[in-house]
């Protein structure tokens, strides 16, 4: 029990003298601002909260962020086509790929995807 002590102990010492070496030896300089501020869709966060933003970037973002899902939600469809019937397969592969394409029809048809509007 007292090695396992001392084992840790010792651990903690030495991560605790790496992060102090790091923070030392580091060229970080609290005194930029454009360094210390973080990257928000193109805001300066020292600016109004309130000021309006382009709805059409956010429209963009969740485009990407549901197709990216989706995508994501396709990879298991190919290692699946062994391990059930091909018909079940093909049914469910060709429902998801459907909605796929007419949610993406929908958006092209609401001119969700054209940036210059």
């Amino acid at each position: 029990m007292m090695m396992m002590f001392l084992m840790s102990s010792m651990m903690m010492m030495i991560a605790n003298i790496f992060m102090l070496i790091s923070m030392l030896i580091s060229k970080k300089s609290f005194l930029d601002r454009e360094k210390c501020s973080p990257f928000e869709c193109g805001f300066d966060p020292k600016s109004l909260a309130r000021i309006p933003f382009s709805l059409h970037f956010f429209l963009i973002t969740m485009i990407f962020l549901i197709f990216d899902v989706e995508i994501a939600l396709i990879f298991p469809i190919i290692p699946t086509f062994f391990l059930v019937n091909f018909f079940t397969w093909f049914k469910i592969s060709f429902f998801f790929i459907l909605m796929l394409l007419l949610g993406i029809y929908h958006e092209w048809n609401q001119n969700m995807l054209n940036w210059s509007n």
